[in-house]
This record gives structure tokens, sequence and C-alpha cells, in this order.
């Protein structure tokens, strides 16, 4: 806000200056007093009564007004209590000069009236001296640029922001009225603000009042109720924000400066998950902790959460330098002096080995993997052995060093699959659960769904195509999904390693799955665009190796609760037979090494008969050569290949 009046008065000035202000109001009150006493018309009698008291009323008032602080408020916060000051220092000097009229120079002629009516003016006057700056700034009268904020919710968030508007009109705002569903509050006011009707009428009072911005001030609704709003507000080209979490609401922590647009993960109906770290630290403090693909979107987050719950060390391993070099500068600029980026391939077996024994991992998180479904389509071969092969050469690692305990982190994908991808993270399964068995390592698997911003996610594609103005391209309209926060998806990775004991897959309780068309109609929608209108929507069908749906839990998979909430454990099946993985998985491993497509899709086949490759070559043969394959396992692995716990051979299958 623009200063009026500048400030040029030191402070001995300006209390100067109050000071004759005060004295000069107090004089002017009792003139008006007796004004009002008489008519209009002072008799000669009282105007010189008038002129012989003033000088005793006004020592009385300036040695009164001074012990309650009167001269030093900053009046453009003027609050209750300077008027109950005021009103204070005004009583008690009236009756200090009632007192000296009638009691100590004894003057019966002094009109009673007077002593009152001089004391309600006078207050009215300082009180309106102080005000005045405090509306002038609240009103915003000398300001032309504050947007017009239609606040939906006239509950507590909404009372709150619109008295921190009033209190901080620096920042621009400026509250026009309310849209509440309470019909009791509809044509009251809250702070001076209008509620104008409920929901039903939104579109109505926008087009009446014209605001420049909508403020969503519900943070305790559900994402249904907003969706709601975001679409009655498509026609409008209006930009929407929104209001902190609950938390922060009833921290009592909402301010203007904590206003924010809108987003996507405030319109999905995720389940929220409690992110208080402190049951974590336990987990991570004190510990070296390894985490693989480090320089991934979901490596990077949870070396970020791990980096804060104290660990004695933090190795950050992948083969990205650009990802690796990212994460590690932010840790380093943060002061975490206790990590160690390392350039490494999770497919070699010496490195691996070499970095265990060097850096002593006890808690390992697997997140290095290959993920984009339609790219690993096309790349089979290479996708088993990063998923597969990685896996398996990680995990033994951390079995031959004794690691304490050790987390892959896996996809919803991996249920019933259709895709290269997630019949290789299906394998990856199995051998963490075949591991397991016999290890002193706990090992453990925490499978979710689609994780919103990470790399390949479909939300920045989405944000992409409508910055450039479309079209924004969907496969199927029928698409649904599984989404869950960058932050709640690592929650849930260190969640499993506190309460893994070996064996188990831990899921999110998700809800309903989401539909990719309505998302990408409200991120069309948040950008104060409207679909099919401003930005169009093309439909390309499904591309290899994807579902309309997705699981997370297999029809023989036990689903059983956890001591954490919204966190659920599928435990492993003793009487599963493991005979046979540990041949499969290296014949599997040796043709992705040969390069030999056809029989890597069998042999997925063979160790996940659930895996059903629609579209490829091995549709027409997949019966016969699978029961081949497997006539070709013996019911045990020779000892030649056996190796830790009964898996497959130590040494590296790469292409030749």
């Amino acid at each position: 806000m623009p200063i009026l009046f500048p400030t040029v008065f030191s402070a001995v000035q300006r209390r100067l200056l109050l000071f004759v202000g005060h004295l000069g109001l107090a004089a002017l009150s009792n003139w008006v007093a007796f004004l009002l006493r008489f008519d209009g018309n002072i008799p000669a009698q009282e105007w010189d009564l008038l002129v012989a008291m003033l000088p005793l009323l006004l020592i009385i008032r300036a040695f009164t007004f001074y012990p309650f602080r009167l001269y030093d408020g900053i009046w453009r916060y003027t609050g209750l209590w300077d008027l109950r000051n005021l009103a204070l220092s005004i009583a008690v000097s009236s009756l200090a000069f009632a007192g000296a009229v009638r009691f100590g120079l004894g003057t019966r002629a002094y009109p009673s009236s007077i002593f009152v009516i001089d004391a309600l003016l006078l207050w009215c006057l300082l009180a309106g001296l102080r005000v005045l700056p405090r509306l002038i700034r609240e009103a915003g009268w000398f300001r032309t640029d504050r947007k017009r904020v239609l606040i939906v919710g006239a509950g507590d968030a909404g009372a709150m922001i619109v008295r921190e508007m009033r209190n901080h009109p620096s920042y621009g705002y400026r509250p026009i009225g309310f849209v509440d569903d309470n019909p009791a509050k509809v044509g009251h006011r809250i702070h001076g603000v209008r509620v104008l009707g409920d929901r039903d009428c939104l579109s109505h009072i926008i087009a009446r009042q014209a605001p420049d911005v909508v403020l969503v001030a519900m943070p305790s609704a559900k994402p249904a109720a907003i969706r709601a709003v975001v679409k009655v507000l498509e026609p409008f080209h209006l930009p929407i924000q929104t209001l902190p979490n609950l938390r922060d609401l009833l921290q009592c922590r909402v301010e203007v400066s904590q206003i924010r647009n809108l987003s996507i993960e405030d319109l999905l109906d995720r389940v929220p998950v409690d992110l208080d770290p402190e049951p974590l630290r336990a987990l991570v403090q004190g510990e070296r902790v390894l985490v693989t693909g480090a320089g991934g979107s979901i490596g990077a987050e949870l070396c970020r959460q791990v980096a804060g719950l104290a660990p004695a060390s933090l190795v950050l391993l992948d083969r990205s330098e650009n990802g690796l070099f990212a994460v590690a500068n932010e840790l380093a600029a943060a002061g975490k002096t206790f990590v160690a980026p390392v350039i490494g391939d999770v497919t070699e077996v010496g490195q691996m080995n070499r970095l265990f024994a060097e850096y002593r991992p006890t808690l390992v998180f697997h997140a290095a993997a290959h993920k984009h479904v339609p790219l690993m389509e096309g790349n089979p071969c290479e996708a088993v052995l990063n998923n597969v092969g990685g896996t398996r050469v990680v995990a033994e690692a951390a079995h031959r060093h004794e690691v304490d305990r050790f987390i892959l982190i896996s996809t919803d994908k991996a249920v019933n699959p259709v895709s290269v991808m997630g019949a290789s993270k299906g394998v990856a399964e199995l051998l963490v659960q075949r591991l397991a068995r016999t290890s002193r390592t706990v090992f453990a698997t925490v499978r979710f769904g689609n994780v919103l911003g990470s790399n390949g996610s479909v939300v920045p594609l989405f944000l992409a195509q409508i910055k450039a103005g479309g079209p924004v391209t969907i496969t199927d309209p029928n698409m649904r999904r599984y989404f869950m926060l960058m932050t709640e998806a690592v929650h849930l990775v260190l969640q499993a390693a506190r309460l893994a004991r070996g064996g188990e897959l831990f899921v999110l309780e998700m809800g309903e799955q989401i539909s990719v068309v309505e998302m990408a109609r409200n991120l069309i929608r948040l950008s104060g665009l409207v679909p099919d209108k401003d930005i169009a929507l093309t439909y390309l069908g499904c591309r290899p190796g994807e579902k309309l749906t997705e699981e997370l839990v297999a029809g023989h998979e036990t689903v059983e609760s956890t001591t954490v909430q919204k966190v659920l454990c599928i435990r492993p099946d003793p009487a599963r037979n493991f005979a046979q993985l540990s041949g499969l998985v290296a014949r599997l491993e040796e043709s992705a090494a040969e390069g030999h497509v056809s029989k890597v899709l069998a042999l997925l086949c063979a160790i996940l008969p659930t895996y059903c490759p629609a579209g490829t070559l091995l549709s027409q043969e997949r019966g016969g050569e699978t029961d081949a394959l497997l006539s070709e396992i013996p019911a045990q692995s020779p000892a030649g290949i056996e190796t830790v716990a009964g898996l497959a051979p130590a040494a590296p299958h790469r292409r030749k």
C-alpha cells in the first residue's frame, strides 16, 4: 500500500503532535457538548463557565491520557484493546474533572449532563481518529489494483482469510462476497462481507459480481465437492485458488500469503496419509542407507525424506549422471554432508559387491527400474535385464553382506500383467519373496499406483499439451488409474521398511480409481480454459502393454490391515513353490542378454501364469513354447545353478 503521508517526524515530535491534537479534540468536544446541551445557543454565563473550567479539564485529560499510552500507538493497527484503553482514560479523566469541579472548587453551576456528553463525544472523536487509518488501509480506498475475490465457503476458514485480507491489503485481494450452502448464512455478513447465495447460484453470482478470482475456502471438503465447483466455473475462465490444508487451519496458521492455486491433487479422491515423520526416525536415524535409482523422481524424493531423518550415511546410486547430480547437489546445498553419490549399474555384480563392501549399508531401498510401459514393450530384453537382473543382483548383494532390511519398490502393473514392464516387476517381487524365506535380511516389497508428478506421469504431459494449446491426447476414454502423491508414495516405502518382518508386500488403500479423461478435463479447467472448446481432447487408442484399469491386489492374494492407517499388508503364501524359479530366471536373463525376444516373453509367461502379452507374437504360440520351457527345467535346479538362497547364478547376464 502506498504511504499517503510520509513520516517526517521523529518519535518525540510525533508524541508532541499527538499530545497537542488530543488536547485540541478534548477542547472541541467540550465546546460541542455545551452546544448540544443548550441547543446551539450557549448563554453568556455558561460560556464564561466553559472558558474558566477548560484549562483544568485539559490538564486532567493530559495527565490521565499519558498512563494509558494514548500517544504511543500505531493507529493503522488499532484494535479493541486500544479502544478499551481510550474509553478507560476518558472515563477516569471525566470522573476526576467532575470531582474537581464539584468537590474541589465547589462549583454547582456546571451542568452535570456536560460530563457525560463531553466524555461520549471525546471517545467518538479519538476512536474515529484512530480507526480511520485502519479503515483506509483495509478498504484499500487508494488502491485500484486489488483483485476482487469471491470466496466459496463461509465457515471458519473463510472468515479467517477475509480478516487476513483486510489486515494485509498489500497482498492485493479484496473480498466481495461469500458463497455457502448453509441457508442460515445467506444474506448475512462476515467481517462486513455478504454471503451472496449457495453453490447452486454460483454462476449467477459470478455473472453479477464479476470477480477476478475464486477462492475455495473449504479445507475439509471432499474432492467431489471441489470438482463440482470447478465444473460450475468452467465457462467463466477464472483462476481458482484455495487455502492450506485442514491441519494448518486448526493451528490458526491460515494467512493470505498461503493462498495457492488449486491443483489437480485437490480434485483427486485420494486417501490422505499421515505424513508424520517421527515414527520413521527410529528406522533411519544412525543407519547406513543405500538408495538405488536415486536420480529418478521416486528415488530422489526418497533421498530427500531419508536425509531428513538423520542417517549416518546416505549412498545415492544411479547410472544417469544428470539426475544423480541434481539430487546430490540439492542435498549438499541443504547441508547434508553424509551423502555419497555413486554412478553405477545395478546389473553389474562386481560393482555392486564392491559398493556393499565399501559402504556397508544396513538399509537398502531398491528403486532402480525401467518404468515406461510402451517403451519397454519395444525393448523387452532391456526391461528384463534391468528390472529382473538388477533386482536379483542387488538383493543377493544385500543378502551376502547381511543388510538389515531390503525394500523393493514395485508397481500395480505387476498384478495380472499385460506389459513387459509389469511382468518384469512381478518376477522381481517373486525373487524378493524367495530370498525372504532363507535370508537373515528382512526382504519386503512396496506396490503402489501412478505417482503424480513423477517422470513419465500423465499430469506433466497433459500440462505441457495444455500450455502448447492442445490437443490433450488420451489413449482411451475408459482409462482409469490409481493416483497418489510423491510424498505419500515415499512415505509408504518408509512405513513398509518399518513394518516389514520378511516376505510381505505392502500397498496403500487408494480408494476408487480416477478417470484419466476427467483428470485431463480438470487440468484444463484449472488452467482457466474450457475443455473441448479452448483445448481439444484426442483419443489415440490403448498403447501396447496398457490396461484400461489397474489392480493393486491379485485375486489369490490375501490383504490384512496394519498398525499404520491406510497401509495394507499382503502376507507371503508359505505353500508357494519356488523350486523352478531359479532355473527359469537364469534362462530368462540369458535369453534377454542374447536378445531373444520370443524366448523372453515365453519365459515371463512360464514364471507368471497370469501374464497375458496380448498383441505379441507369443499370443498364438504361448501354450506350446511355455510347456516346452517348463519341461526343460528340472524339479530341483542343478547344484551348479544354485547360489545363496537358491537363486540364479551370481554371474551377470549382459547383452553379447
